[in-house]
């Protein structure tokens, strides 16, 4: 098991219209097998959700959640009082906001490899239904690990190496837009920093124009798209950044112009390091649509052989249909004809 779980606190939030109600456990909680599968699997599962921001504590903000974690480094406090204080103040920030929440607010110090990490987030709880052996309905309530919309994590090795980057902590952006993601930038006392969205962007740009400029065939691009995909796929996985010395050893095997010097004599706003969204990085090796009831999705290296695209007449034309469509279509046919 790649986790080692050093701390756990659990504590209870019912938030319904203007009054948060907490209910705080006495004490950490033991560490054994079982919390650490627990906190593995939450671990996974928030590494794998899409669309984060990116920040870091603000010294404007004076944060009281960034003064106790200092402290708690420090050995000034421990663990637990971190987690008291911290809930009082998500206590008064949910508060000012009109949504409702309800569920437990995990506190997790972990080890991850070689990076450490804070994670606090809010899980809700779900309903499921069993039938007993004498046939009668049973309810439980489990954790919604997968589904989870606030959480933030603190990588506490690069708050220590690098808290001049202002991305140390990552959070989720929410179901609500922004009016979550300002929530949970107010409990933590943080201000944005690196934009993932924006710099995978300029990432795929800057690769595109380096295989215009190599003058790639249209396989050659193709399969260093793939490459790279896999690269950043590999980097979302794991939680790390993609960075340009990868990127360039990915795009440059076959060429003279290294793709890290391409970047720097282009100029590109892009970080050396970056986080990767992954929603944008599917644009790269994948085009898809929808609207006026019409969805279509097709990987990028059909686009001139098994789809035709005509600006002028503005259709697509596709070769060889999908079996499970094309027996849509013909029972369609049979039917109405």
């Amino acid at each position: 098991m790649s986790i080692e779980v050093n701390k756990l606190v659990v504590h209870y939030v019912d938030k319904q219209d203007e009054d948060t109600q907490i209910h705080l456990r006495n004490d950490e909680m033991s560490i054994n097998d079982r919390v650490n599968v627990f906190i593995e699997q939450l671990h996974h599962a928030y590494t794998s959700k899409p669309g984060k921001g990116y920040c870091a504590f603000s010294p404007d903000k004076n944060s009281q959640v960034a003064s106790a974690m200092q402290s708690y480094r420090n050995n000034e406090l421990n663990f637990y009082s971190v987690t008291e204080q911290a809930t009082q103040v998500l206590k008064e920030e949910l508060n000012k906001y009109a949504f409702n929440e309800t569920g437990y607010l995990v506190f997790c110090h972990y080890q991850y490899v070689a990076t450490e990490y804070v994670l606090i987030a809010l899980i809700n709880i779900k309903e499921h239904y069993s039938i007993t052996s004498e046939l009668d309905l049973s309810a439980s309530r489990h954790l919604d690990i997968s589904r989870m919309q606030l959480a933030a994590r603190i990588d506490l090795s690069a708050w220590d190496t690098q808290p001049e980057d202002a991305r140390y902590i990552s959070f989720i952006k929410g179901r609500a837009g922004r009016k979550v993601a300002d929530f949970f930038l107010d409990f933590l006392g943080c201000e944005e920093g690196i934009d993932a969205k924006q710099q995978s962007n300029v990432m795929l740009a800057a690769v595109e124009d380096y295989l215009s400029e190599q003058q790639f065939n249209k396989e050659e691009k193709d399969d260093l798209r793939k490459e790279v995909f896999d690269y950043c796929t590999d980097c979302i996985t794991t939680g790390e950044d993609a960075n340009i010395a990868d990127l360039s050893e990915t795009l440059s095997k076959s060429s003279e112009t290294q793709f890290e010097d391409f970047y720097k004599d282009q100029s590109y706003d892009l970080a050396e390091s970056f986080p990767v969204d992954k929603k944008t990085l599917t644009t790269m090796v994948k085009f898809s649509g929808l609207g006026g009831g019409v969805s279509v999705g097709f990987e990028r290296k059909h686009l001139g052989e098994r789809v035709l695209y005509d600006a002028q007449s503005d259709t697509l034309t596709i070769k060889g249909i999908p079996p499970n469509l094309k027996e849509q279509l013909q029972r369609f046919y049979e039917e109405n004809n």
